[in-house]
């Protein structure tokens, strides 16, 4: 497994190693030990599983505010992704800025996500399956989200016929949200 740290503090791009064949293929998902020889502390209690059946679907920018916030480990098991994070840690030096990545299920790529994060996905291809383990349970009382399209962010998201929920139309923009979250240097995904 290759953990390669990004210029955001905490976030982490995951390709685990994987074992192929003319039977196809086998890789672990998730190693705790990996994970802690590499610094990342984190005790997972919840894992998800979402299905889109069309390109265009867009779900997100979303967060869970303090007590409830979430790490997260995302990836592709069928389609293409496009995969958006926000850094909303105040005194961070990415705060405000994203980042995006193609996850794939012919890439097997994994995206470690600190606490502190707006996340969100567009759908490249039909039949998308995208699964993530969290280090907290859902809590819908402290579910938020960022404007997809805030012009602030900059998010260049590929040009689709779009498929959204309501009221990830109507998330506020960065610039009038008071962040709950601070940055602590040093402290991983588990701050």
């Amino acid at each position: 497994m290759q953990i390669t740290a990004t210029e955001f503090p905490g976030l982490a791009v995951i390709a685990p190693k994987v074992h192929q064949d003319e039977r196809g293929f086998f890789l672990e998902t998730f190693r705790r030990d990996l994970f802690e020889a590499a610094g990342l502390r984190l005790d997972f209690v919840q894992a998800n599983h979402a299905r889109s059946g069309k390109a265009g679907v867009l779900r997100g920018l979303h967060y869970q505010a303090p007590p409830a916030a979430q790490a997260k480990l995302v990836w592709v098991t069928a389609g293409e992704v496009s995969d958006v994070v926000v850094d909303l840690r105040q005194g961070s030096p990415t705060f405000g800025r994203h980042f995006s990545i193609v996850l794939t299920a012919a890439n097997f790529v994994r995206l470690l996500i600190p606490k502190g994060f707006a996340h969100g996905y567009l759908t490249l291809t039909p039949g998308v399956e995208f699964q993530y383990m969290v280090d907290a349970y859902y809590a819908p009382g402290h579910e938020q989200g960022l404007l997809w399209n805030d012009p602030d962010l900059g998010i260049d998201w590929p040009e689709l016929d779009l498929i959204m929920a309501e009221r990830d139309k109507t998330w506020p923009r960065l610039k009038n949200i008071t962040s709950p979250f601070l940055f602590v240097p040093d402290a991983g995904v588990w701050a």
